[in-house]
């Protein structure tokens, strides 16, 4: 064996060890850990500006997510239609406390991250179509500038999202904890349904 040929399989061989040490758990964890580190922080803090307290939206939510229908109502908030203006407030200032928390826990985590993409979408949609942000902010794609807030960032955001949808949120979350005990007490059942004697 050439000297090449053992080289690229000491390289194949230390692949391999590293994919089987860190398959199931290492990337779940580390989307979740990049999205905490990068967004619970701005979400969090963008929350709590649409609280009066834990179970009172505050008008600035309206002016916030809704300003349309705001501004049809003369400003007053009051006058603001539950629907559909009125359930995207409640839905937007919950939604923005509990998908993050549910996300970081890996608690149902490919539903959370799926709505937390749909809240982004949402969010972008909001700012471009409501909040008429200018072209710079927009940004994109496919230009040589990484640094638009809009298309540039929250492509970023997403995508660790979009690993949590489709793979999960691995083995180091809650997600794997209630898995674990109800597949043991499924299992239990089964058992206990076999050793039953019958009537």
């Amino acid at each position: 064996m050439t000297p090449a040929v053992s080289l690229i399989e000491l390289y194949r061989r230390a692949v391999r060890g590293l994919e089987t040490a860190l398959d199931r758990w290492f990337l779940g964890l580390l989307a979740r850990i990049v999205f905490l580190a990068v967004l619970v922080p701005y979400y969090l803090n963008s929350a709590l500006t649409k609280f009066d307290g834990p179970f009172s939206i505050a008008d600035s939510a309206y002016y916030q997510i809704a300003l349309p229908a705001v501004d049809a109502a003369g400003g007053d908030v009051s006058a603001v239609s539950f629907f559909p203006w009125g359930l995207m407030v409640f839905l937007g200032s919950y939604g923005e406390v509990i998908l993050p928390l549910l996300v970081v826990a890996g608690l149902f985590t490919r539903i959370a991250a799926l709505c937390m993409i749909g809240f982004i979408i949402v969010q972008t949609l909001t700012d471009i179509l409501v909040h008429n942000v200018d072209a710079t902010t927009i940004g994109a794609l496919f230009d040589r500038f990484p640094d638009s807030v809009i298309l540039d960032q929250r492509l970023l955001w997403i995508f660790p999202l979009v690993y949590l949808v489709v793979k999960g949120a691995g083995l180091v979350s809650l997600d794997k904890l209630l898995c674990t005990v109800w597949t043991r007490r499924m299992s239990a059942h089964e058992k206990g349904g076999r050793l039953a004697p019958t009537a």
